[in-house]
């Protein structure tokens, strides 16, 4: 049998993967979102992009010192020991398969724009979509990097389509390009609410962190598209969200299902939103082909660490975590079918406030396991203890309900923690 290559990874598919995790369903969705907060969403934005470009410092720094599989599991671990390690581990894990749900319901939601049978069975089409990606997982990490390569390209044409046709109308029409829409006051709790829902669209900002081990020259290679993948999608970001919010009624773009494809169909006509519709769905679907790469990835590294059953750690004949992407994708579906009768709008606003909910320990843990491993590097520490604020600060934003239901998924895992440490403490028989 032909050896499978485990360095599959190189710098190109590396910063294809940190984008594509970033840039999926939030720039299409958040807009609608956002839109009745007026400046309170813009200044939500520059916040998050703060915050997570001090994020993106602490994982490059990490990635460089510690280029082992993990992200956030394998920094905490070596921080903080095994006890610590499992409870960030479980909760980026959890983070990932259930905001994979949130991810595929916006895929469907996009296609449903062109295809609106499927928006009568969201949670079933999510579901094969889903599957569909396990299955190109399991195949092979090369032919998975290879998908998020092409629909990391393909996502950027519809929003620098959005940012091109801005500029256009603010030389033509200059300030009668801006919408005139009614004030809203500014307030820390609207601001707060806003940069903790964006956040959802910088998931993904540790994302080469976490299959260090099949990165070529991972030492180099992950520091350096965690910097630029983050900067670079910031930008994207905020050039998007500033041409829809100033440049279309507040009111139409929090009605409407696809905001990005309604700004360029009021200019281009309605073929051109059904196309950037299209994209919409491209984008979401390479990101959530990313998020099922590292949701396999993630429980294998734990088995491999000595803190999950080491039977998550078998790799099939071509070098991927067939059992620990099964597993997952179990998981993504009783999510999804257990949300089933909830809306589109509804479904993918309430799983991706848990899951963020459950994962802000992991990337809180990063922060502070920065300090602890480098203890001599002070633009490390000045940015880690901003990173830190800036995650309790989204806890708190995301409000009670999210939090609740993200500490209820955390303590699901207390039992399989002490399982494996009984089973890895009792003799041999």
């Amino acid at each position: 049998m032909t050896k499978v290559s485990r360095r599959a990874l190189g710098f190109w598919t590396c910063l294809a993967l940190v984008m594509g995790n970033m840039i999926g369903s939030g720039v299409y969705l958040l807009p609608a979102t956002l839109a009745p907060l007026g400046w309170n969403g813009m200044i939500g934005w520059i916040v998050t992009i703060g915050g997570a470009l001090c994020l993106a410092f602490v994982f490059a720094r990490l990635g460089a010192k510690l280029p082992i599989a993990g992200g956030p599991y394998a920094f905490t671990q070596a921080a903080f020991g095994p006890g610590a390690g499992f409870a960030v581990a479980w909760s980026y894990w959890v983070l990932i398969w259930a905001g994979n749900a949130a991810i595929a319901v916006a895929v469907v939601s996009a296609l449903s724009l062109i295809f609106p049978i499927l928006g009568k069975l969201p949670a079933l089409a999510a579901l094969a979509i889903i599957w569909g990606l396990i299955a190109v997982n399991i195949r092979g990490v090369g032919l998975a990097g290879r998908v998020q390569f092409v629909t990391m390209a393909l996502k950027l044409v519809p929003l620098v389509g959005v940012i091109a046709l801005a500029i256009w109308l603010l030389l033509r029409d200059g300030s009668g390009a801006i919408a005139a829409n009614p004030p809203v006051p500014i307030g820390a709790g609207a601001i707060a609410g806003a940069a903790a829902i964006t956040f959802w669209g910088f998931l993904g900002v540790e994302s080469a962190t976490v299959p260090a081990d099949k990165i070529d020259n991972a030492a180099h290679v992950v520091p350096r598209v965690t910097l630029i993948g983050t900067a670079l999608t910031g930008l994207v970001y905020l050039l998007v969200s500033a041409a829809t919010a100033f440049l279309m009624p507040a009111a139409v773009t929090a009605a409407s299902p696809a905001p990005i494809a309604e700004f360029l169909g009021r200019e281009l006509g309605s073929g051109t939103a059904d196309l950037a519709a299209l994209f919409a769905a491209i984008s979401a679907f390479g990101a959530l082909n990313g998020f099922i790469l590292l949701q396999g990835e993630v429980p294998r590294a734990m088995a491999q660490g000595g803190v999950f059953p080491a039977w998550f750690g078998k790799e099939g004949a071509r070098g991927t975590p067939v059992r620990a992407h099964l597993v997952s994708g179990v998981l993504v579906t009783l999510v999804a079918l257990s949300n089933y009768a909830r809306g589109m709008g509804e479904l993918f606003t309430f799983i991706a406030s848990v899951s963020l909910a459950a994962g802000m320990l992991a990337y809180l843990a990063s922060a502070l396991a920065a300090i602890r491993l480098l203890p001599d590097d002070l633009p490390l520490k000045i940015a880690s203890l901003f990173a830190a604020a800036f995650v309790l600060w989204m806890v708190y934003g995301l409000g009670l309900e999210a939090d609740l239901w993200g500490l209820a998924l955390l303590i699901a895992g207390l039992p399989v923690y002490l399982w494996v440490r009984h089973s890895r403490a009792a003799p041999a028989s």
